[in-house]
């Protein structure tokens, strides 16, 4: 068979896929439309039926969740995940990873659809004025007009935009998964708006059908983008890109060196040194607790700090209380990590992260257990703190481990000045938390030692065993980009 036969079926063939897409797709965003002007004239008209039925479930769902405290404290975490700051948030670390990987129309496309979403939707509720549920039982409050959710919409537009961006470059059953996964986000926050008793059943349905509307509007227009500006054979959806920038979207390349050469080795030195480590922590923290606070003079600075509080110093020091929270902690990594993988193109620096900050939370929580020394005996600015003991401080552990492994991949990673000042700058959050912990009382400056002790040694171990950062980092295999077709005739 010729070449320009096999050509020709296998044009066919996509031709033939492409048509079957386009059949299902355009029905479903035309009845998404009309649903949604359904929806949007009969809750305008103050159609009594519809608003029975909605009040009725909203009735029922949220007697329910009032009776259950656990429900409802599962409802009001999984609807965070909806709010603005979390989707704002997600959508900067997709744009930013664009960027950083040499996509800057993906990248215009990712950031004008997610702010767009952002912005029609508080225009449409106000357009309608719709009130929010007014319930016999309340679990939850919020503001502003209810119809349509703007948890339900937003979600829909930032998780699908990048969807639409990052799945076509994912292997088959990957690109499954990430679906499967958007879409149980997308239901799970739109139905505990109903369960939290802040929205009606319609507004939901309302938020999710303007979303995919919003989605379709702005994946056509980046389409016609494309072909406009000369972009050769621009694909179904945004991220379809050639088969050699493919790689830019991925998280490492198709083509890359193991994680880790030697698993089983390298968790046998982390747990060896974990061990070793150990030791010395809790003799610290033993030693520190038999001499008590009094006759080494740690407890004279404690009362010090707390005698001479003044209101500004602690409103600025409670913000790096809070920067040192388990999660402040736990976003911030997220966050440094998927950057991290987009900069190095690797899932080292990313495990680097997570061997470290699980090798300190559990060195600590144990450490903390057994030597189980007491809080200073001052008055403490933070009175719920946890039930976790003084030696050592989980709020500098963790934040000496999180800031100062971000700063070692800076470091390590570029020779630029302005670059490696920034990662030294990273080191005076942990300098300002132990400043904070020690000011309101929570800690003894021997706790904040053992913290030092803990977070640099466990630093070291764990760069030594990931080496997040090759001195030679070895070449990515790029597939060849697709030759241009020759016109037929």
């Amino acid at each position: 068979m010729t070449v320009d036969r096999l050509d020709e079926e296998t044009t066919r063939t996509a031709t033939g896929r492409y048509a079957l897409r386009s059949a299902v797709a355009l029905p479903a965003v035309a009845a998404a439309g009309a649903g949604f002007a359904v929806l949007t004239t009969l809750v305008g008209a103050r159609w009594e039926p519809l608003l029975a039925a909605d009040r009725s479930v909203s009735d029922a769902v949220v007697a329910r969740v009032a009776e259950h405290r656990i429900l409802y404290d599962v409802l009001s975490t999984v609807t965070d995940l909806g709010a603005t700051v979390t989707l704002v948030t997600v959508l900067a670390v997709g744009v930013l990873w664009l960027l950083l990987r040499g996509q800057p129309r993906l990248a215009a496309f990712a950031a004008v659809t997610g702010a767009g979403g952002l912005i029609l939707n508080p225009v449409v509720k106000a357009l309608v004025g719709r009130v929010r549920p007014v319930v016999e039982t309340p679990v939850y409050r919020t503001d502003g007009w209810s119809f349509p959710s703007g948890h339900a919409m937003s979600t829909t537009v930032c998780l699908g935009v990048l969807l639409l961006v990052f799945a076509p470059a994912l292997a088959p059953p990957a690109r499954r998964a990430s679906t499967a996964l958007v879409l149980t986000a997308v239901v799970a926050v739109g139905l505990t708006r109903i369960g939290l008793g802040v929205h009606y059943l319609t507004d939901v349905l309302a938020g999710w059908l303007l979303g995919v509307l919003w989605l379709t509007a702005a994946a056509l227009a980046f389409h016609r983008w494309r072909v406009e500006s000369g972009e050769r054979d621009p694909g179904r959806l945004p991220g379809d890109v050639p088969p050699g920038d493919a790689d830019d979207l991925r998280p490492v390349p198709a083509h890359h060196a193991p994680t880790l050469p030697h698993p089983w080795r390298g968790a046998g030195e982390l747990a060896v040194a974990w061990v070793l480590l150990l030791g010395p922590l809790i003799g610290l923290g033993l030693l520190v607790r038999a001499l008590g606070a009094d006759s080494t003079g740690e407890h004279g600075v404690v009362a010090l700090l707390a005698e001479n509080r003044t209101r500004p110093v602690t409103t600025v020091l409670d913000v790096f209380g809070a920067v040192g929270n388990t999660l402040a902690i736990i976003a911030v990594a997220l966050v440094a990590a998927v950057l991290a993988v987009a900069v190095a193109r690797s899932w080292r620096p990313a495990l680097f992260l997570t061997v470290a900050l699980l090798g300190e939370i559990t060195l600590f929580l144990t450490t903390a257990a057994v030597v189980d020394r007491p809080r200073p005996e001052v008055e403490h600015l933070n009175p719920d703190l946890p039930p976790t003991a003084s030696f050592p401080s989980g709020h500098v552990a963790a934040a000496l481990t999180l800031y100062g492994g971000i700063a070692l991949l800076v470091w390590a990673s570029t020779r630029a000045r302005r670059y490696r000042l920034l990662g030294g700058a990273l080191l005076l959050i942990p300098l300002l938390v132990a400043a904070q912990r020690l000011y309101a009382g929570a800690h003894h400056p021997a706790d904040l030692l053992g913290s030092v002790l803990l977070a640099t040694v466990w630093l070291g171990v764990a760069w030594w065993v990931v080496r997040p950062v090759s001195a030679t980092p070895a070449p990515v295999q790029r597939p060849p980009r697709r030759p241009p077709r020759r016109p037929r005739g």
